[in-house]
């Protein structure tokens, strides 16, 4: 009863304001002012708010919303750490099936076609780190005469 009470006095406020509006002559404003106003009467009428108290004052609906967000929860979970885990049981099954016969994984790279060394520089010796030797000038001038190209392409 207090829920329609309420709905109603929001109505008739939103109605009072709409006429103002109008008077003003501001009638789009005003329809649709009157429009919104219209709505909570018309949520008493269907049953709805009576529906809503219902759900609000009764544990076990909130009891179903705690099980409808566990349910949730546990998808959520799962879905995380197939994720982090490498997918299902099935993927996983087929991935150490193809690796046991030699094939590659079908999430695995290619092998690299270098020997995975990289070639030691004239006058650095054994005794210096792989990779932090200088670069011969021809590798870096073939990096520049591609710039160059599309620079030159457009004009620059």
């Amino acid at each position: 009863m207090l829920a329609e009470t309420i709905c109603s006095a929001v109505s008739a406020a939103g109605l009072g304001i709409a006429a103002v509006t109008a008077y003003r002559k501001r009638f789009l404003a005003a329809t649709r002012i009157a429009a919104y106003s219209l709505v909570p009467v018309g949520l008493v009428l269907t049953g709805v708010v009576d529906w809503l108290a219902d759900v609000v004052f009764k544990p076990t609906v909130w009891l179903g919303f705690g099980l409808l967000a566990l349910a949730w929860l546990l998808f959520m979970i799962t879905r995380a750490v197939e994720r982090r885990g490498g997918g299902t049981r099935k993927e996983r099954r087929a991935a150490r099936a193809a690796s046991k016969e030699g094939a590659v994984a079908p999430g695995a790279s290619s092998p690299s076609l270098t020997s995975g060394t990289p070639p030691l520089t004239s006058g650095t010796g054994a005794s210096a780190a792989p990779g932090r030797g200088k670069k011969p000038k021809q590798e870096s001038g073939d990096d520049f005469s591609d710039i160059e190209a599309i620079l030159k392409k457009h004009g620059l």
